[in-house]
């Protein structure tokens, strides 16, 4: 292309006010707002306060009662409890790791390279069949994972992939509701950037990677931040039959079913299922809070 492709990416317009709009309430209305508001978020923080609270918890205060939020006596004993359990069994810490890293991040990358090729031209070309395609994606959205758990299964067996990576990758890559956020959030996207281009002499394939992606980054951002946190709480029991396929959250789980001697374990298995999916949104936030709490993109 002749032109740099910076020049193509919508840039945030920020607007300065000389006044601030005065809001139409009360003094009173303003107080209750912010009880509810502190409500809400102890709501949502209490629950996380406590599973940081319970992984440091000794096996005493776990099954005291009235349960505390707080812990009184912080230990890492239910952390060294949980990889004695790992290590002791026969396969190994690591290839459930690996098993994990390989299927979340499959299926992460393949949703959305997948779920953005898809969209593109669905968001931006006329073809015949065009409404009736986005039309099957909307409806297939409409049912839950237990009506098509069965006809799944049967596609999987009949393409030979049973218990392998690509039957939980193949799975995710043809999730529905990526398509349908990619599709919308790149409607907004001005014509006129794609004309610009092909008037440079850039094919599609340019214009895709190159323009599209760039600006609907908040879009993939956040799709990857979902699908992520599916596909870290797969437990693959369904497809993978041999242990040294099965991811960490599998091995996870059975230590979690062994009862009250592993309730130590258990409260560390908790800690490190919901900390990986939080972390990755927190490194991914930055990003997608920026661009979403832009004005808008226009002609």
């Amino acid at each position: 292309m002749a032109r740099h492709n910076d020049e193509y990416i919508v840039k945030p317009k920020r607007r300065l006010f000389k006044r601030a709009k005065k809001l139409n309430r009360s003094m009173a209305g303003n107080t209750m707002l912010f009880v509810v508001m502190i409500i809400c978020g102890l709501a949502m923080v209490v629950p996380l306060v406590m599973v940081i609270n319970n992984c440091l918890k000794p096996l005493d205060e776990l099954f005291q009662f009235p349960p505390r939020i707080f812990v009184k006596n912080p230990t890492l004993e239910n952390f060294s409890d949980l990889f004695t359990l790992m290590n002791d069994s026969w396969v190994p810490f690591s290839r459930y790791m690996l098993n994990t890293v390989i299927i979340t991040g499959g299926g992460m990358i393949g949703h959305v390279i997948i779920a953005s090729l898809a969209a593109y031209p669905l968001a931006k070309h006329n073809f015949p069949g065009k409404k009736i395609l986005f039309s099957m994606v909307v409806l297939s959205m409409m049912f839950s994972w237990q009506v098509t758990q069965t006809p799944q299964y049967m596609i999987i067996s009949w393409l030979h992939i049973n218990n392998t990576y690509f039957a939980l990758i193949l799975p995710a890559c043809a999730f529905g509701m990526g398509l349908y956020l990619m599709k919308q959030f790149m409607e907004q996207l001005p014509d006129s950037l794609m004309e610009s281009a092909r008037l440079d002499g850039a094919n599609e394939w340019k214009i895709f990677w190159n323009i599209v992606m760039p600006n609907v980054k908040p879009a993939w951002l956040t799709l990857a931040i979902f699908q992520f946190q599916q596909m870290w709480g797969n437990s693959g029991s369904t497809f993978l039959r041999d242990e040294q396929l099965k991811p960490l959250q599998y091995a996870l789980n059975q230590i979690v079913a062994g009862g009250p001697a592993r309730a130590g374990a258990a409260a560390a298995v908790t800690f490190i299922i919901a900390a990986v999916p939080i972390t990755f949104f927190l490194i991914c936030q930055k990003n997608v809070l920026e661009t979403m709490t832009s004005s808008g993109m226009k002609d």
